[in-house]
């Protein structure tokens, strides 16, 4: 047999492996590649790196957040404002106060200028009206009947039609009355003007003839039944806020103007009668009202 080949010591297997490992390698070393090992002082950086990226994150959001709070602070305290200079005008407007010289005057004139419309028939048109008859006796003018509403140009002569329909007549309310002997009949006539403006305008542009005014109503079955523009004696007017009251007169009986003399009429009452009866409407109409104090009634 050949001589056995002689080993390298420390040698476990192939010929000429270093022993621990492979060929080429350091003793202790692994069998794969070399792992770098950070040096303590690298982490310590890293840490700081990262916990400074976390503080200035941290400041940034803090700063947001306070500019953040800041506008809101600033938008809350406007509209906090807003909402208490509000709420003071607000109590300011609504509070009670005394009534100005002009308020008191609106007040005055919307209160007249509804009266129309706004108080019952009655009202407008009494069942009585007083009157001062001979002798200074008060008497009392009993209504017939009341005519519907109709329009100013078709209850009045024309000359007095084309004054009210300049200033724009609304409507005419009309009733009859006779004195308390039932000897004359009274026909008066409220037209209804926009306001005293406009009916100021409209008087003063009225015919001063006593034989054109309102047309008369007659109520067929009645004492007046033949009260017509024939029998009509007098005519006239008086203003009261924004009304024009109309009047006229004549016997009930049917007797018409040019059957009566010029002197009878001057000693009659027929006129003294229908002029009480139209004043005593206007000034019903016309009258101020009570005006409040106050805002809120009498207390301020």
């Amino acid at each position: 047999m050949p001589p056995e080949q002689p080993r390298t010591p420390g040698t476990p297997g192939r010929p000429g492996t270093p022993p621990g490992g492979r060929r080429g390698l350091p003793l202790g070393s692994s069998s794969g590649r070399p792992r770098a090992r950070p040096w303590p002082a690298s982490r310590g950086r890293a840490a700081a790196a990262q916990a400074a990226r976390e503080r200035a994150e941290l400041e940034r959001g803090i700063r947001f957040r306070s500019i953040f709070l800041t506008v809101m602070g600033v938008v809350l305290a406007v509209a906090a404002a807003n909402v208490l200079l509000g709420s003071i005008g607000l109590l300011q407007e609504t509070r009670s106060r005394p009534l100005t010289d002009a308020e008191r005057a609106k007040y005055v004139a919307e209160d007249v200028a509804r009266r129309w419309h706004a108080w019952p028939v009655g009202m407008v048109f009494p069942e009585e009206v007083q009157y001062t008859g001979l002798a200074r006796a008060q008497q009392y003018a009993r209504r017939v009947g009341v005519a519907p509403e109709a329009a100013c140009a078709a209850t009045v002569d024309s000359p007095v039609a084309s004054a009210l329909r300049e200033q724009g007549c609304r409507t005419m309310l009309r009733a009859t009355y006779v004195d308390q002997t039932s000897t004359f009949a009274i026909t008066v006539g409220v037209a209804v003007l926009k306001d005293e403006e406009a009916r100021m305008g409209a008087a003063a542009k009225l015919p001063v003839d006593d034989r054109v005014g309102v047309r008369p109503v007659a109520f067929p079955g009645t004492v007046t039944d033949m009260f017509g523009a024939a029998q009509r004696q007098r005519t006239a007017w008086v203003g009261a806020g924004p009304y024009i009251v109309f009047s006229t007169v004549g016997y009930a009986d049917g007797r018409t103007r040019d059957s009566v003399a010029q002197e009878e009429l001057l000693n009659s009452e027929m006129w003294p009668v229908a002029e009480s009866v139209a004043g005593r409407i206007a000034r019903s109409l016309g009258e101020p009202p009570d005006v409040p104090r106050c805002t809120q009634g009498n207390v301020c």
